[in-house]
């Protein structure tokens, strides 16, 4: 009885929901190729469709507060997944374009409110507990992607469709899920003003820091690899390396965050986590050498770890705009950096390198550095009861 109990603490039960999260997006990234020719389309196309799960995003985000706020973090999250979990092998099988973008549109929408609301559901925790938690909520994310990625491989080498392998994602992720849906809060936060804001203030300034951390951290996923073979010239079969680095560095910064935060306190971990960041592209940019290359990742992905962790617990400590319109809104201009952060990047390198691309990203999280003093996400490090 003590284990079920536990199994249903609100802690895992958010530490699981992340996992869900990251599992199911990683799913979809295998399955691309797979869309691509099941539907015969080219990349243009294909670039177009993958915009339909960004919008879908886009839009299901901003309302997610309200939501919260009215129906409890467990129902929303609870009918999140019930769309994402069909829709993993219906994106594996469908062969009719118009067909695919609906989907995806709808995974989209799903996606986006259970990274919400999951995120509204850990701030309550976190508050609960008065200790740092949400690096290690969000260390859960990377891990449920490397799952993802890892179990899917592993199903297709095995020689499984690639339909029985996402059957097979999608029940696990239905089986965490009820595993999941004690722990998780029958509530939110209670509205106190509109649920849907511009964000203004200090809110403003977390969300262009999200923004700019998203964007480093899209442009490392979008082009780490064709930096690594055009630019240092690195055989193809070694162009994931960047990436790789920089996920399980982060993953094992995210793991370790809450323990580094709660010794050395917020601030230092976003400011020192920046500066990092910073360095590491300064690294990948100007030394020539693929083994030092490989190990900027490395310091981008330590960097960048923590920051945004430490941003949605500043979220739950501010008071100028309501919780419910706060987190929609920072996730928001977070996701949108990860959309428009390898297009921006893409237009630099095409009117003058990659290289200098990938400055401009090292100026961008010294800015960073800079804007979390103004921020102060340390500020009220214990909640008020």
């Amino acid at each position: 009885m003590h284990a079920i109990a536990f199994k249903a603490g609100p802690r895992l039960a958010t530490r699981l929901v992340f996992f869900i999260a990251g599992f199911a997006t990683a799913t979809w990234a295998v399955i691309v190729p797979f869309a691509k020719a099941n539907t015969g389309v080219n990349e243009a196309t294909l670039g177009t469709l993958l915009l339909c799960l960004g919008m879908g995003a886009l839009i299901a985000m901003p309302l997610t507060g309200m939501l919260t706020t009215r129906y409890g973090c467990r129902r929303v999250i609870t009918v999140a997944l019930a769309i994402v979990t069909p829709a993993t092998p219906l994106l594996a099988g469908i062969s009719d374009t118009a067909l695919l973008a609906t989907v995806l549109l709808l995974f989209g929408i799903g996606v986006g409110v259970t990274d919400c609301a999951m995120n509204i559901q850990a701030i309550i925790v976190e508050r609960q507990a008065r200790t740092p938690l949400m690096s290690g909520f969000h260390g859960m994310y990377s891990v449920g992607g490397i799952a993802g990625a890892g179990f899917m491989t592993l199903m297709l080498t095995l020689g499984a469709s690639v339909l029985i392998a996402s059957l097979a994602a999608a029940a696990i992720v239905a089986l965490l899920l009820v595993l999941s849906l004690e722990g998780l809060l029958p509530w939110a936060n209670p509205a106190t003003g509109q649920g849907f804001a511009v964000p203004r203030g200090i809110v403003l300034l977390i969300g262009i820091v999200c923004y700019a951390v998203f964007l480093a951290e899209g442009t490392v996923l979008d082009w780490s690899a064709v930096f690594l073979t055009e630019v240092r010239g690195m055989p193809e079969t070694m162009g994931g390396l960047g990436f790789t680095a920089f996920a399980v560095a982060m993953t094992v910064a995210r793991l370790t965050g809450d323990r580094l935060i709660a010794w050395l306190g917020a601030l230092p971990m976003v400011f020192g986590g920046a500066v990092v960041a910073a360095g590491g592209f300064a690294l990948v940019t100007f030394v020539p050498a693929w083994s030092l290359t490989l190990l900027g990742y490395v310091l981008v992905g330590a960097g960048c770890a923590n920051i945004v962790p430490v941003m949605f617990s500043a979220v739950g400590r501010q008071t100028l705009m309501p919780q419910a319109a706060a987190v929609p809104a920072i996730t928001t201009m977070g996701y949108l950096g990860v959309l428009a952060g390898p297009a921006m990047v893409g237009y630099i390198a095409h009117g003058s390198s990659l290289s200098n691309a990938f400055i401009f990203i090292t100026i961008l999280m010294l800015a960073v550095a800079g804007l979390s003093l103004a921020i102060h996400p340390g500020r009220k490090a214990v909640p008020r009861s």
